[in-house]
């Protein structure tokens, strides 16, 4: 029967307009949204440099899902179910930590760092620890980004890995350490959420401080962009190709987008000043104005990659009217807090902008509660919100069986 409304619900849909009301509010359809996209798709799951040493881990649930991502022995980078084999607890209760061993708190069972068990306590002679290894989850890095997939045969990474790599790597993530995390927790659906980040259409109104460094338009020939932001883009894109640092749209369908966009004029960083948030510039880079690298994949991660650091972002459901935003600041790995940089000055923008954000998601989701809510039509910068909300589609005509083509609009 689900089924059967999601089908429905895919029939109303209206080409460029926002989704049909239940695919915001409704918990069945959230649960459905879990086993349609977050348990068959790459999510990512933290940065390589928040878990350097072996026996280094990082928590996550996704859905139902506990996840525990860790450093094994070998210095690989691994993941499991953070349920053990026993009787089903939890295991790393933290979200994050070190342990030699992974020891269940309910009964003992302990668990080496590349899931096998070995040792269960009080279990009878003869039983056979090699049958009941944590149950393991497919991993991919790329340039110091850790995903994860629960699928039992995950979708390919290989495009998205060959297109984001040459504009990602100059900014060698692995050479980072993790200046600052923080998370919160809007009252909003995880596509409003994820919407909302998709646009700026709302950010003259909304984001003092973004405003102060970040450029409004997404794309470099936006035809609503005026002149300055023509010739901002000639002088930037002059410095990048003498610098070998690729600039355009990669080509990522729907699926992700990867672009290098420049600050304002007289503005170099994420900051409320426009100044460097950071004086150790990352990699072997000399010069301070790269712009910004703006990266998003589908269904939840959105980056941005400067001359100075990172900023990692990642959206969680939790309900139908709950979601998780963790924000990640990194440095150079040999920047010093207080001589480098100051944590304040580093992320003032982006906490400010997250609270706006979250409380415009939250204001959305209030307002798609209402009996009188109908699907409005996007703005033309608000391409990006089709293009998500056509990969969502897809991805449930998917899950329902029924290849989804959405109704263009009169």
């Amino acid at each position: 029967m689900l089924k059967e409304r999601i089908a429905g619900l895919l029939d109303q849909r209206l080409s460029g307009h926002s989704l049909p009301r239940d695919f915001y509010v409704d918990e069945q359809v959230f649960q459905a949204d879990i086993e349609a996209v977050f348990e068959t798709d790459w999510l990512f799951a933290c940065s390589t440099v928040e878990i350097p040493r072996p026996g280094d881990y990082l928590t996550l649930r996704v859905g139902h899902n506990p996840i525990v991502v860790l450093r094994n022995r070998e210095g690989e980078v691994v993941a499991f179910h953070n349920t053990c084999r026993h009787r089903g607890s939890q295991i790393c209760l933290k979200e994050r930590g070190r342990a030699n061993r992974l020891v269940c708190p309910y009964h003992q069972w302990v668990y080496e760092l590349d899931g096998s068990l070995i040792n269960a306590r009080q279990m009878p002679e003869g039983f056979d620890t090699s049958a009941y290894s944590l149950a393991p989850v497919h991993v991919e890095v790329i340039c110091g980004m850790v995903y994860i997939c629960l699928a039992d045969e995950p979708p390919s990474l290989e495009r998205f890995r060959a297109g984001v790599t040459p504009y990602i790597a100059p900014h060698m993530p692995d050479r980072t350490k993790v200046a600052f995390t923080s998370t919160i927790v809007e009252e909003a659906n995880w596509k409003l959420v994820i919407e909302n980040n998709r646009e700026c259409y709302h950010c003259a109104a909304n984001h003092p401080e973004l405003l102060v460094s970040m450029v409004e338009f997404a794309l470099p020939d936006d035809p609503q962009a005026k002149t300055q932001f023509q010739g901002l883009m000639d002088r930037s894109t002059a410095r990048w190709d003498a610098l070998e640092l690729p600039h355009k749209p990669a080509d990522g369908g729907i699926e992700f987008r990867c672009i290098r966009l420049p600050f304002n004029e007289n503005t170099v960083s994420f900051t409320t000043d426009g100044k460097p948030a950071c004086n150790k510039l990352l990699g072997d880079f000399t010069e301070q104005d790269l712009g910004s690298v703006r990266m998003f994949r589908v269904p939840h991660n959105w980056n941005h990659f400067l001359s100075d650091h990172i900023i990692h972002f990642r959206v969680l459901p939790i309900s139908a009217n709950r979601t998780e935003l963790r924000t990640t600041w990194l440095v150079h790995e040999d920047a010093v807090e207080g001589v480098d940089y100051d944590v304040e000055h580093l992320t003032e923008v982006w906490m400010a902008t997250n609270s706006e954000d979250g409380m415009l998601a939250e204001n959305n989701h209030r307002g798609v509660l209402s009996r009188a809510y109908r699907p409005g039509p996007y703005a033309p910068s608000e391409f990006m919100l089709t293009h998500f909300t056509d990969w969502y589609a897809g991805k449930m005509g998917d899950y329902v069986g029924t290849p989804h083509r959405a109704v263009a609009a009169e």
